[in-house]
C-alpha cells in the first residue's frame, strides 16, 4: 500500500512538473553593474523553452519593490524615484522559441552624463510567456490559465564608496513555521545601497547569561527603501524566556545589532 502511495505521489509530482515545464531563465534573476557617468553597459537574458511546443515570450520593463509582510509591487517605470528603467533598452520585446530552443535577448544600459546621487538604482525585466488563446470547446465561461513569469532584477550601483545600507529592525516574532519554532525578523534597508545581509541570533539564558546557541538565516538581497522577513530556525531551543542579540551583517561586514527578550513557547 505504501509503495502504491509513493508511486502515486511520484506520478503526481511528474505531472505537476510537466504542467509547469516551459520557459526558464538560464543566467540568473539578478544582474548587477557598477556604473559610471556617460558609460554604456551591455547585458543579456538567456531563455530556454524546455517544452516540445513553440512558445512566444514577451519582455518589458517595470519598477518594483517588496516589503516584509510579503507584498511585492510591480509598477510602471518612473514610479520608483531610484528607477534605472529609463536607462535600459531591450533589443526586442517579443521572441518565439521552437520546442527545446534557447535564445538570448540583449539589452543596453546607457548611464546619463549628469549628476546622479550615489547608491543603487534598479528595475526588473519581466519575461512572460504569451498564452495562446485556445477555443473553449463551445462551453460558456472564462478559462483561466496560470502563467509563470520571471522578474530579472537589473541593479546599477553608482559611487558605492559614497553610499551605504542602513538596516533597521522593524519587528521580531517567534512563531511556528512549517512545524518549527522560528524567529521571524523583519528588516528594512533605509539606506541608499543594495546589500545582501545575513541575520544571526545569539540566545542567552535570562538568569545566568550563559549562551544557549547561535542560529543564522539565509542571506537575502535587500534593495534601498524595501524590507524583508528573515527566518531563523530556533526549534532546538527549549521552551523558556531568553535574552537575545540579533545581528544583521552584510557582505561588506557592516553590522547592525538589536537586543531583545524572546519567549519560545511549547505549542
Amino acid at each position: 500500500m505504501m509503495i502504491k502511495r509513493i508511486l502515486l505521489l511520484i506520478t503526481l509530482i511528474l505531472q505537476f512538473s510537466f504542467l509547469h515545464a516551459g520557459i526558464v531563465i538560464l543566467n540568473g534573476l539578478t544582474h548587477s553593474y557598477k556604473i559610471e557617468n556617460g558609460k554604456v553597459y551591455k547585458g543579456k537574458v538567456s531563455i530556454e523553452n524546455t517544452s516540445s511546443n513553440p512558445q512566444s515570450v514577451k519582455l518589458f520593463l517595470q519598477d518594483f519593490d517588496y516589503h516584509a509582510d510579503g507584498t511585492i509591487n510591480y509598477t510602471a517605470v518612473r514610479t520608483n524615484k531610484r528607477t534605472n528603467g529609463e536607462w535600459i533598452k531591450l533589443n526586442t520585446n517579443l521572441v518565439t522559441l521552437k520546442g527545446k530552443e534557447k535564445t538570448e535577448v540583449f539589452y543596453e544600459i546607457t548611464i546619463p552624463n549628469q549628476t546622479i546621487d550615489p547608491g543603487s538604482y534598479w528595475s526588473v525585466i519581466i519575461v512572460e510567456p504569451v498564452e495562446e488563446i485556445k477555443p473553449s470547446d463551445g462551453k460558456p465561461g472564462v478559462s483561466i490559465t496560470s502563467v509563470i513569469r520571471y522578474a530579472i532584477q537589473v541593479i546599477t550601483d553608482f559611487e558605492t564608496e559614497k553610499a551605504k545600507p542602513n538596516l533597521k529592525f522593524e519587528s521580531v516574532k517567534v512563531e511556528k513555521q512549517e512545524g518549527k519554532q522560528t524567529a521571524k525578523i523583519a528588516i528594512a534597508n533605509n539606506g541608499n545601497l543594495y546589500c545582501k545581509p545575513t541575520t544571526t541570533i545569539e540566545i542567552y539564558n535570562r538568569k545566568t547569561g550563559e549562551k544557549v546557541g547561535t542560529y543564522s538565516s539565509l542571506t537575502m538581497g535587500l534593495l534601498p527603501e524595501t524590507s524583508k522577513t528573515f527566518y531563523i530556525d530556533i526549534s532546538k531551543v527549549p521552551p523558556d524566556k531568553y535574552k537575545a542579540t540579533i545581528i544583521a551583517t552584510d557582505e561588506e561586514e557592516n553590522a547592525f545589532a538589536l537586543n531583545v527578550e524572546l519567549e519560545v513557547k511549547n505549542d
